[in-house]
């Protein structure tokens, strides 16, 4: 077991951490104040091909590994900036790479690897269905050749700032399947040619995340871009959920590395009663506890990681690294706030932005209850406690 990082893999991150200098906290800052998408800093990856990076070459992209893709956003939280404003493009082009036709592949991947398409909307979640994916009420019903899409889905991030959309939609009535994993199917959408037939509601969160409820009144989708066989889509989309929680552990062990080093610096600065604050145990202990905390989840984010990318099975690992990584950064994050006391509700040092920001992770993109209960249910052989 190799724990260091290849040659390649440190010039990733070195050019990573290069970028980001271009945009400093003051830059995340103002978009967060205006909750404004960082479309610079999006278009400046997809320029250098960063958001490319799990394309294989023969369309565009670079080719590489999850472990190098998740190396990315790693940096990119650890650097002071948001991943969430650009990681759906590669966690949503897995399930077209692997399940997509050649026709859809030549279509739209040397696109996106260009930056001339971006694909950063995923459309899942519903307001009823919540976490039970099998329950999702968005019809979408044949007609000749294309599809008539009609429902609705919640807390779907980036729709304003993509070109195509990823959906899940039911195609068979769920009392009609016996199988209740079957009859819903992935389509593409093409969200410009949609203007009109599909309304975007965006949502007030307490994070800057571009987030929508999403109106479909008889959205039309050709045949052509049905992704795979029809009724399979579930299959296709838990296909690719240990990409998206293996990048997710990323980008919160990149947050909760932001938090330590900026709580560590603060607290051997910061003079009270003569002395740094870091010399007093009830200051230093809990950042240290995260620190430790963030290393070990670290090791199982990179050991999913290479699972992932030598093709095997890692679907504990994945939501193991997630569930860790997520607690960790928020544990390092609670540090860091602590630490900075009222400071760290000033806008200008930037704690309370990442402290809201690294929150989600802890339920997003699937609640640590559920990864608790996947553990218990499938790796542990426990009943099925829901």
């Amino acid at each position: 077991m190799d724990f260091n990082m290849t040659p390649e893999q440190q010039q990733i991150r070195a050019e990573i951490k290069r970028v980001c200098k271009e945009f400093p906290d003051a830059y995340w800052r103002e978009i967060d104040s205006k909750k404004e998408y960082p479309d610079a800093f999006v278009r400046k990856l997809s320029e250098l091909g960063w958001l490319a990076a799990l394309i294989p070459e023969e369309f565009g992209g670079t080719g590489l590994g999850i472990t190098e893709a998740s190396i990315i956003l790693e940096e990119i939280n650890h650097s002071g900036g948001v991943a969430t404003a650009c990681h759906a493009q590669m966690y949503t082009m897995g399930t077209l790479l692997r399940h997509g036709n050649e026709e859809q592949k030549k279509r739209y991947l040397p696109k996106i690897a260009a930056g001339e398409l971006r694909l950063q909307a995923f459309g899942v979640t519903e307001p009823d269905s919540g976490s039970e994916t099998t329950k999702l009420q968005t019809t979408a019903v044949r007609r000749g050749d294309k599809y008539l899409i009609n429902g609705q889905k919640i807390f779907i991030s980036r729709v304003l700032q993509s070109d195509l959309m990823l959906l899940l939609a039911r195609t068979t009535p769920y009392e009609e399947v016996k199988d209740k994993t079957r009859g819903l199917s992935v389509f593409i959408v093409d969200l410009k040619e949609n203007q009109g037939k599909l309304e975007v509601k965006p949502l007030d969160l307490m994070i800057n995340h571009h987030t929508n409820q999403l109106f479909f009144d008889n959205v039309e989708v050709p045949i052509e871009n049905l992704v795979g066989e029809e009724g399979l889509g579930f299959r296709y989309i838990i296909d690719g959920w240990n990409a998206e929680r293996i990048l997710v552990a990323a980008e919160a062990v990149g947050d909760g590395r932001w938090f330590i080093e900026r709580a560590a610096k603060y607290a051997s600065e910061r003079i009270v009663f003569g002395r740094a604050i870091g010399s007093n145990q009830g200051i230093q202990f809990p950042i240290a506890q995260a620190y430790a905390q963030i290393e070990a989840a670290d090791l199982v984010r990179y050991q999913a990681a290479t699972k992932f990318d030598r093709q095997e099975k890692c679907g504990a690992e994945a939501n193991m690294a997630k569930l860790l990584a997520s607690e960790a950064a928020w544990a390092a994050a609670n540090a860091c706030l602590t630490t900075h006391g009222g400071y760290g509700f000033a806008t200008e040092y930037d704690v309370e932005r990442k402290f809201r920001e690294t929150r989600l992770l802890t339920i997003a993109p699937v609640s640590n209850n559920l990864v608790l209960a996947y553990l218990g249910q499938h790796v542990l052989g426990m009943p099925k406690s829901y």
